[in-house]
C-alpha cells in the first residue's frame, strides 16, 4: 500500500522532467506516423533536397514556436514589459536585463525538447538526409555510369531513394550509396544527442554550482514557489468571482445563483447599449482599468431604474 504514495513523493519536484519526457515520447511517436503516412520522396533532381530539408526543418521549426506559445513564462516575460521597462532606472537596466535572459534561456531550453527530439529521430531514420543529399553524392569509385554527363549522373542518382525507379546493373551502387548515406545520418542524429546531452548536463550543473542556495534550501524554495501558484490561482479565480459578481448584482439587482430573490432591476435600453458592443481593456488612472464595459458602467452609474418586487408565495412579479 505503501508503493504508490513512494513513487508519488519521489516524483514530486520532477514535473519539468517528467514533461519534458513525455513531450519527447509524443514526438517520436509522431514523427513516426508523419513518416509513415505523408513522406514520399519525389525523387526528382533539384526537388530531393528542398522536399527532405522541409521535412527535415520545417515540423522542428513549428514544434519551436508552439514550444515557446505554449509556455506561461513566455507571456509572462513578454506581456506589458515595454512600458515596465521605461520606468526602469539605468542602474537596475542591466540586472534586469540579466533576469530576462536567464528568463530566456529556460524558456528555450525547454521549448528545443520537441524540436531536438524531432531532428534526432529523424537523422537516426535516416529517410530524410537520403532523400535530401542523395544526388550530391561522390560515384566515382564506385566506378557507375562513367560515360554520362554530369547532370545525367545526379538524375540517376536523385532516383536512388526510389528502388523502383534504379536500373537494374545499378542496384548493387545504389545499396552502396544508401548505406553510406544512412551510416552519416544516424551518425549525425547521435552526436546530436550526445551534445545535448552534455550540454544539459554541463548547464545545471554551473546553475547548480553558482545557486546561491544549497540543496535543501532550492527544494523548500521550488515546493513554495509550487503552492504559492496554486495558492494564488485559487485567489485569482474567488477574486475575480466575487468583483465580478458586485458588477452584476448592480446591473440586475441580484445576486445570481441567490435562492431568496426579494426583487430584480429592469435595466434601460441605455443600459442595456452602454454594455454591448466590442470591451477593450481601458485605462482609469495610473494604478487601474476597467476590464469590461460593465465593469465601466458599474463604476460611473448609479443603480437606479425600475426594479420589480417578486412574492413568493404567489409566484408574482409587482412593480415597484
Amino acid at each position: 500500500m505503501t508503493f504508490l504514495p513512494k513513487w508519488l513523493t519521489f516524483l514530486k519536484g520532477k514535473e519539468v522532467v517528467i514533461a519534458n519526457a513525455i513531450i519527447a515520447i509524443l514526438t517520436i511517436g509522431g514523427q513516426q506516423l508523419f513518416s509513415f503516412f505523408t513522406f514520399s520522396c519525389p525523387c526528382h533532381v533539384g526537388q530531393n533536397l528542398i522536399y527532405g530539408l522541409a521535412f527535415l526543418g520545417v515540423p522542428a521549426l513549428i514544434l519551436l514556436i508552439v514550444g515557446y506559445a505554449l509556455n506561461s513564462q513566455t507571456w509572462r516575460l513578454v506581456m506589458g514589459k515595454r512600458s515596465h521597462f521605461e520606468k526602469v532606472t539605468s542602474s537596475n537596466r542591466l540586472l534586469k536585463c540579466k533576469l530576462v535572459c536567464f528568463v530566456l534561456c529556460s524558456i528555450t531550453g525547454r521549448a528545443l525538447v520537441a524540436p531536438v527530439t524531432w531532428l534526432a529521430v529523424t537523422l537516426i531514420n535516416g529517410s530524410y538526409y537520403i532523400c535530401a543529399v542523395s544526388e550530391y553524392v561522390p560515384v566515382y569509385h564506385y566506378g557507375a555510369a562513367p560515360n554520362v554527363t554530369a547532370s545525367e549522373r545526379r538524375r540517376i542518382l536523385a532516383m536512388f531513394p526510389c528502388s523502383q525507379l534504379v536500373p537494374p546493373e545499378l542496384t548493387r551502387v545504389r545499396d552502396e550509396v544508401i548505406l553510406l548515406l544512412r551510416y552519416q545520418s544516424q551518425v549525425a542524429g547521435w552526436l546530436l544527442i550526445a551534445v545535448v546531452v552534455i550540454t544539459v548536463f554541463l548547464s545545471y550543473c554551473l546553475a547548480s554550482c553558482f545557486s546561491p542556495l544549497s540543496f535543501l534550501h532550492f527544494r523548500y524554495w521550488s515546493s513554495y514557489v509550487h503552492n504559492e501558484q496554486e495558492l494564488f490561482d485559487e485567489a485569482t479565480e474567488q477574486h475575480s468571482r466575487l468583483y465580478a459578481m458586485q458588477h452584476v448584482k448592480k446591473f440586475f439587482g441580484f445576486v445570481p445563483g441567490s435562492e431568496n430573490v426579494k426583487e430584480i432591476r429592469i435595466p434601460s435600453l441605455r443600459e442595456w447599449q452602454a454594455i454591448s458592443g466590442l470591451a477593450f481593456l481601458k485605462r482609469v488612472d495610473e494604478e487601474h482599468y476597467d476590464y469590461s464595459l460593465l465593469h465601466d458602467w458599474a463604476l460611473k452609474e448609479r443603480a437606479n431604474g425600475k426594479y420589480l418586487r417578486i412574492d413568493e408565495g404567489a409566484g408574482i412579479i409587482t412593480q415597484l
